[in-house]
């Protein structure tokens, strides 16, 4: 969906409290200066505020989600199983030369999928990792599975044509020449609006989706904001000075925060930047 179009739609927050949250946020923001992209949609359809919505930032792990939804895209219409094992080898290809690679162990988040080298794993599993853990190797696994090429036609299907998923994770190769994965607040705002509202594949894989992105491990950012047992369904993402939360809010007026992040070297203190953007956030949304 066009990003003006969704402005469109985003009307129930009264004027004068819509420019008050957007100046307390941009004071946030100055006050770390970071440069950040930000979208709030409200689920039913009111409120909502952008921040360089459409400023391209590496991706870093929130590529994950578009994976996921071609996952259940292509369960959903019998291509594969989510139970389905796959052999997991540690054997990648460039999008350069289709030359081999490997990925590391101690430059990932997880350590579990690497023990399954040489066996299998269901699909399912390897999403559950991919998402929870953010393990690097079950995006891997499953890209090459899936195909980059239909997790493009799902994103371009889907209206949000900001998030670009060229490759996997560590193609040094494809890294070198500028090949990144990118996204924008927008489009990924976009993404987890149509998981949000049962529209990314079927309202039944999209609750599921919603279970997975709500066991999400990493809390530092958007869900520090909120008060302690707010349900919330999330992917993060963090390289090097990028730090990412991409969040759906189930509030009292349940909403979407996508915030982005880039120029902070100690990630603890992006999180904290995201946690306060958070909570003002939800000062306003819980009204």
């Amino acid at each position: 969906m066009p990003w003006l179009l969704l402005l469109t739609l985003l009307s129930d927050l009264r004027p004068q409290n819509t420019a008050d949250l957007h100046r307390r946020i941009l004071a946030i923001i100055d006050a770390r200066g970071a440069e950040v992209g930000l979208s709030l949609l409200s689920l039913d359809g009111g409120s909502g505020i952008a921040i360089q919505p459409d400023k391209e930032f590496h991706a870093a792990s929130t590529m994950k989600v578009p994976v996921m939804i071609e996952l259940f895209r292509q369960a959903e219409a019998g291509l594969l199983k989510l139970d389905e094992p796959l052999a997991i080898k540690n054997e990648f290809h460039s999008i350069v030369d289709g030359s081999v690679y490997q990925l590391s162990v101690d430059d990932d988040s997880d350590a579990e999928v690497y023990t399954h080298i040489g066996k299998t794993m269901p699909l399912g599993d390897l999403c559950e990792a991919m998402i929870t853990v953010s393990s690097n190797f079950a995006a891997n696994l499953l890209i090459e599975r899936l195909g980059v090429e239909n997790i493009k036609a799902t994103v371009a299907r889907l209206g949000a044509g900001g998030m670009h998923v060229l490759r996997g994770v560590e193609d040094q190769k494809a890294f070198d020449k500028g090949l990144s994965n990118s996204t924008t607040a927008a489009a990924l705002g976009v993404l987890m609006l149509k998981i949000a509202a049962g529209e990314a594949v079927s309202p039944k894989a999209d609750a599921a989706m919603v279970a997975i992105l709500k066991r999400q491990k990493f809390n530092d950012g958007i869900p520090a904001g909120l008060p302690a047992g707010t349900p919330v369904a999330h992917k993060t993402g963090t390289i090097t000075k990028i730090h990412h939360d991409a969040a759906i809010v189930y509030g009292p007026h349940p909403y979407v925060l996508v915030i982005l992040v880039r120029g902070i070297q100690d990630q603890k203190v992006s999180a904290a930047l995201m946690a306060d953007i958070s909570r003002e956030v939800w000062k306003e949304m819980s009204r």
